[in-house]
């Protein structure tokens, strides 16, 4: 069967490595999270490489990995859009 290369569909394209998409574009992104004691939001980048900890109650938000950042339960995210 054969495959149109010039309109790939979505799910297609983002298992591709960043280079190698139709247009390149970056895996990585800002997201505000929720601190779940205070309620605070603290803008985190998703790939962090270290400890992110709330501004107003010093509870850990996110720890690294070595790829994305793990959220601590009970934090909320969403991705920045701007």
């Amino acid at each position: 069967m054969p495959r149109d290369l010039l309109h790939p569909s979505a799910s297609e394209e983002a298992s591709k490595h960043k280079l190698k998409r139709l247009v390149q574009s970056p895996n990585s992104y800002f997201m505000d999270v929720k601190c779940a004691g205070c309620f605070n939001i603290t803008t985190v980048f998703s790939h962090a490489q270290t400890v992110v900890l709330c501004g107003s109650c010093s509870l850990m938000l996110c720890q690294p990995t070595g790829g994305k950042a793990r959220l601590t339960d009970g934090c909320q995210y969403r991705k920045k859009t701007d």
